[in-house]
């Protein structure tokens, strides 16, 4: 059994089929499901789904791509859903540096803003990181977000940064690129995180990993991310399995 820590069935390219794609993860062994919303419409699908279903949780936060678009209104309902049955973290909530529509200085405020939240209601973060890992890491350390911990969804630093990151008591979580084949830092980041501090996850509908790439990413596909980093730490594929589920129960507290 396998847990995909970072979903977004909850996109439109999961409108036609959603039911059959929970179906399909439940028939490969991977559940629960964890559905990440970031912004008004996202968050809305994924307590929906988490309602629906008894195996979907749902992770809420506000992308830093949209932070120019988060109103006050919109943190104070993040707040209040940190106390719903379903929602296990929040997120997903960074920087991103690699698009424009949101300056850095408001993306920064968001994210001290939601790291606040999260330490108010003792949740764990997940984080997003796109070309701004200097900030990233400095503004987790000011906030002293170590405090609740969480992960970091699709981990794509340097090898030489995990000890700063799981000193933030933070987990580290792999997707469909440590499948790829010349995709060198995912395969030594997923033989050097220490086993008990390690996540799995999709990121579907993007990130396909090998051999679907090119298609529509969905949670039964975790199963190749989970059997790629078993090859690569040289162990069997359910010791994996069993370790990386243990770890995501014990982040999100899972029962």
């Amino acid at each position: 059994m396998l847990i995909d820590t970072h979903t977004h069935i909850n996109a439109e390219q999961f409108n036609e089929d959603v039911g059959e794609t929970i179906e399909r993860a439940r028939e490969a062994g991977v559940s629960p499901l964890l559905v990440v919303g970031f912004d008004t419409p996202t968050i809305d699908r994924a307590i929906e789904l988490a309602e629906a279903h008894e195996d979907i949780y749902a992770i809420v936060g506000w992308h830093p791509v949209d932070a120019i678009d988060c109103k006050n209104a919109d943190l104070a309902r993040i707040e209040a859903l940190m106390s719903h049955p379903k929602v296990m973290a929040l997120g997903e909530i960074g920087l991103d540096y690699h698009w424009d529509k949101s300056p850095r200085d408001v993306q920064q405020r968001l994210f001290r803003q939601q790291i606040a939240i999260a330490k108010r209601t003792n949740m764990p973060i997940v984080i997003h990181n796109r070309e701004a890992t200097a900030d990233v890491l400095d503004i987790l350390e000011e906030e002293h977000a170590e405090e609740v911990g969480g992960v970091f969804h699709s981990y794509s630093m340097s090898v030489e940064l995990l000890p700063r990151c799981l000193d933030l008591n933070f987990y580290i979580s792999l997707g469909g690129p440590v499948t790829f084949k010349n995709a060198k830092v995912p395969k030594v980041v997923a033989q050097e995180v220490p086993l008990d501090r390690l996540l799995v996850e999709t990121d579907c509908p993007y990130l396909t990993p090998t051999p679907f790439r090119g298609k529509r990413n969905e949670p039964a596909y975790v199963k190749y991310v989970a059997e790629e980093i078993a090859s690569l730490r040289d162990m069997a594929f359910d010791e994996l399995a069993e370790a990386t589920t243990a770890n995501a129960k014990k982040l999100f507290r899972l029962p």
